[in-house]
């Protein structure tokens, strides 16, 4: 069954319709595009003068994460608008697509900002992927997520920064995932689980921790901001304008910067678990009246690749950079996914620590 509103279906756990046939998912969404209008949170201007009283002194006034996609790119660019002294920060795990590093040099450039690029060591990373595809958990990204969070925390703390603004934002992104389509994101323990399987050591990994989060939240009081939430961000005429003034590439779907990222999304996702994040995205965008429902349904009839010739060149990147053979991939496809829980993790406590803070602190 699929929503009548936006192009969220049963694959979704949890998914729930009304009378009308719309979605427990859009139906949060339109809450709370409806809330945020009624409730508007600080407008741009005061919050800005904030991010700059309280950096005052400091070499920087935030850290802006940087992917090379359209969201972050904008980011960076609202950021440096409004006159903040911003640092970039990017981490490299080795798969970058030629758009994502031509987007990020030619941003740094233009824009004029001071940029911090992690790389991560890729043999030990490519063990961390290894041991995520043995045990068939769904969330592979969960090893970059945590270690992307890691070093922005990291560095917040280093220069004294208050503030990390992000790219991500309610138009574009603000829909509830559905908790079958990824996994806890601060999950330390069933990273360190997993690896230890294959007999993994983490030696250099950047890793982070329910624990070592709330320390940065609490102690260091860093928070970490939707910065386009502060403006009325339209995901195609923000790309059109840093297309037409600093030489950005676009790209098709929500993270196809990364090669990696788009072979996860494009194949590997829908052909083992049955998932399609592209409802999820399209879905926020018909909530926003960024696009129609007819067309995002249109959308979904094609795969999620401009061309099977794409597809295919990303496979073969994937099977050459991971050592797999064709077989070992279509082995892997076939194999029943299992839940991130079996392995150690700290989503008790996460939970157990947010309802404390939803309660007597936020």
């Amino acid at each position: 069954m699929q929503c009548n509103r936006c192009v969220m279906d049963t694959s979704a756990e949890g998914i729930t319709f009304d009378k009308d046939g719309n979605c427990n998912f859009c139906i949060g969404l339109m809450d709370r595009f409806k809330n945020e209008k009624e409730n508007p949170v600080a407008n741009l201007e005061s919050f800005v003068e904030r991010i700059k009283r309280d950096g005052k002194g400091k070499k920087y006034d935030c850290i802006v994460g940087l992917s090379g996609g359209a969201d972050s790119s904008y980011s960076i660019y609202l950021a440096k608008k409004s006159g903040l002294r911003v640092l970039a920060v990017h981490m490299d795990n080795g798969w970058n697509s030629e758009l994502a590093t031509n987007n990020i040099e030619t941003l740094v450039r233009n824009m004029d900002v001071d940029l911090y690029t992690h790389v991560i060591d890729w043999q030990e990373y490519k063990q961390l992927m290894q041991s995520f595809f043995d045990a068939d958990v769904i969330d592979i990204e969960l090893l970059y997520d945590n270690a992307m969070l890691a070093v922005n925390y990291k560095l917040a703390s280093k220069y004294g920064i208050k503030y990390i603004l992000s790219g991500s934002n309610s138009s574009t992104e603000g829909m509830r995932m559905p908790t079958n389509w990824n996994w806890f994101k601060y999950d330390k323990k069933n990273i360190k689980s997993i690896a230890s399987r294959n007999g993994v050591k983490i030696k250099t990994f950047p890793i982070i921790s329910t624990l070592n989060y709330l320390y940065y939240r609490l102690v260091k009081k860093i928070s970490w901001i939707p910065f386009l939430d502060y403006v009325d961000y339209n995901k195609a005429e923000a790309m059109q304008f840093l297309q037409e003034n600093y030489g950005f590439k676009p790209y098709p779907y929500k993270h196809y910067e990364s090669v990696f990222t788009r072979f996860y999304q494009g194949y590997m996702l829908p052909e083992k678990f049955g998932v399609d994040k592209r409802k999820l995205h399209l879905s926020t965008l018909i909530c926003s009246n960024q696009i129609s429902r007819d067309d995002a349904l249109a959308d979904l009839k094609n795969i999620p690749y401009h061309s099977q010739k794409e597809l295919e060149e990303d496979k073969e990147y994937f099977l050459k950079k991971m050592n797999w053979s064709e077989s070992n991939l279509q082995e892997y496809i076939k194999k029943e996914g299992k839940s991130h829980a079996l392995y150690g993790t700290e989503r008790p406590l996460w939970e157990f620590y947010s309802k404390i803070y939803n309660k007597y602190i936020k």
